[in-house]
């Protein structure tokens, strides 16, 4: 399995420099289906690390595959091998579940720059974990409310059957004033939609939310487009994300998506970090990149204030969150995910390029349901 190292010193000042005072065990999804979410998280924290200048970060990458087994078995050798303080870059909540809690229980920080499962929000909450991204159900209970401000009052709904779908439908009816037309749970990895989409048709709904990240959600609406069906759609920003629109091309326009950041965010930390990502990738950075981008920040801003040894006060540190967010605002809440605004965005084309703008705030200062399940 290939190995990258990279760190700060040679990404920044060249190789030669002092060893790393915190070293950093990044596990995300660099092949097979999902890995350009993966690449964009790896991509935006190491970014991040770079512009910090800082000689004291070294960060181990690691492709998970998708596969829990693998994570696991990756979390093991980077914890006891590798001796990391810090672990990072799962996109999967399945691949959190299976990695997160033998992580911290062995004193380890984990920054989660994307998976939000709920049950790590509540009942399974501990001090050092940390979400960076959302607890997952938020965007899809931003996307019910969108949907009652839009008068939609009969949707299907249909998301794959793993902890991330189960959120995100659970997320969505929370919000969500009308009533359900239809409620599928789908294969994780399925691209044919044949029987889900026969399904929507029949069964008199006026709208459609759906959450199928990656190549799922590519597969769904070409098929969806090409049927004809026709029914307004809403859903999160991961299947409406900027390395997935180009491949889902005029399907998406229009489509009304939720998410916590967006590349026309009017802030100075989030220009810069647009700016600086395309001109050193060649490319639009997406949502994961953004949220990796944050979550080596929220690092380097703790590492500012505390060392990594006096797990205390690194903690506390990182509570503070006193960093710049390409979100703007951001703040964590009693059990360690954020609080922020979550914006609906709508699919455009901008030249030759499909993108999104946000059109307004679905929720202001929204922080999660599991709250008082934690009890830190």
């Amino acid at each position: 399995m290939k190995k990258l190292l990279a760190t700060a010193a040679a990404l920044a000042l060249g190789a030669g420099m002092a060893s790393a005072e915190v070293k950093v065990g990044m596990i995300t999804t660099l092949s097979g289906g999902g890995a350009g979410l993966g690449i964009d998280v790896r991509d935006g924290f190491m970014l991040a690390v770079e512009q910090s200048g800082r000689d004291d970060i070294e960060v181990v990458i690691e492709d998970d595959q998708r596969k829990p087994d693998i994570a696991v078995q990756l979390s093991d050798k980077m914890i006891q091998s590798e001796k990391v303080d810090v672990l990072t870059g799962i996109i999967w909540s399945n691949l959190a579940m299976a990695v997160i809690p033998g992580a911290v229980a062995q004193g380890k920080f984990y920054l989660s720059p994307n998976a939000g499962p709920s049950a790590l929000a509540g009942k399974g909450c501990h001090e050092n974990y940390f979400n960076v991204a959302w607890q997952n159900d938020n965007l899809h209970e931003a996307a019910g409310a969108y949907a009652n401000s839009a008068g939609y009052d009969n949707s299907f709904i249909l998301a794959p059957n793993y902890p991330a779908g189960q959120d995100a439908l659970t997320g969505y009816k929370r919000l969500y004033d009308g009533a359900v037309a239809g409620e599928v749970y789908t294969q994780l990895g399925q691209t044919d939609y044949a029987a889900e989409i026969a399904q929507i048709r029949a069964s008199g709904a006026d709208s459609v939310f759906f959450f199928l990240p990656g190549g799922m959600g590519i597969s769904f609406l070409k098929q969806y487009a090409d049927s004809g069906v026709g029914l307004p759609v809403v859903g999160p920003a991961f299947s409406f994300d900027q390395g997935i629109l180009q491949a889902v091309g005029p399907a998406a326009l229009g489509v009304v998506n939720t998410s916590q950041w967006s590349k026309d965010l009017d802030n100075p930390a989030n220009a810069a970090f647009v700016e600086s990502f395309e001109e050193k990738y060649g490319r639009l950075p997406s949502l994961y990149a953004s949220q990796g981008f944050d979550t080596a920040n929220l690092l380097i801003s703790a590492m500012e204030k505390a060392d990594v040894s006096d797990a205390d006060a690194f903690r506390e540190a990182l509570r503070a969150a006193d960093f710049d967010s390409t979100r703007g605002d951001f703040a964590f809440g009693p059990n360690q995910h954020p609080v922020q605004d979550i914006y609906a965005r709508e699919v455009i084309k901008e030249g030759d390029v499909f993108t999104n703008k946000v059109i307004g705030v679905a929720l202001e200062d929204h922080s999660n349901a599991y709250v008082a399940e934690c009890k830190m």
